[in-house]
């Protein structure tokens, strides 16, 4: 028997709302300004790029987190404009590998499995954000020295690091509380 992966509408609407979500977290920010470098901002996007990644998989979760996160650029902050194909692909693969995490074995991730899904997640956003950091808005975009990108780079780790742990914290359990509802109310992302 044949079994196919359709995309149903539930599932393109739940993505939609996620990348609404990704990009209306993305918008409640504190901007902090670092003196070399430009400025890095805590903020809750990141709770929702795991938890696309976490309740669509990997595909459709990455999509939606990358999603929302170049609405978030293109909408609100029009500096990133150049830049918001970088934050569509690393904000995807922040979605993308929570997703691979947590639909690995069997599709429901419990609150420990997408604490993993998430922590993996954001260390891969944290890798390639703090790498676009250093070699394309150092060195390239801002014609800084090596050194000087390296200082940027440590400029933005406080806010990269808080704003992984608030994700790792929050998102598995809205994760396993929104499984929770669905179950309860007899719907599926399927």
């Amino acid at each position: 028997m044949e079994h196919k992966n359709k995309l149903s509408t539930r599932k393109i609407v739940f993505a939609a709302l996620m990348a609404a979500l990704t990009c209306v977290g993305s918008y409640i920010r504190v901007v902090v300004p670092i003196s070399i470098g430009g400025n890095s901002a805590f903020h809750l996007g990141n709770i929702f790029c795991a938890l696309s990644g976490i309740l669509l998989g990997p595909w459709l979760g990455g999509f939606a987190a990358g999603l929302g996160s170049l609405l978030y650029d293109v909408l609100f902050f029009p500096d990133y404009i150049s830049e918001c194909w970088i934050t569509f692909l690393t904000k995807g693969a922040y979605g993308l590998v929570a997703g691979v995490i947590a639909f690995a074995g069997r599709k429901d991730a419990g609150y420990f499995k997408s604490v993993l899904a998430t922590l993996a997640g954001a260390l891969t956003y944290a890798v390639l954000y703090l790498s676009k950091s250093y070699f394309y808005s150092g060195l390239l975009v801002g014609g800084l020295t090596p050194d000087a990108a390296w200082l940027s780079v440590l400029g933005k780790l406080p806010a990269t690091i808080f704003n992984a742990a608030v994700a790792v914290i929050f998102a598995p359990i809205l994760a396993v509380a929104i499984r929770t509802a669905l179950k309860k109310n007899h719907l599926t992302l399927e």
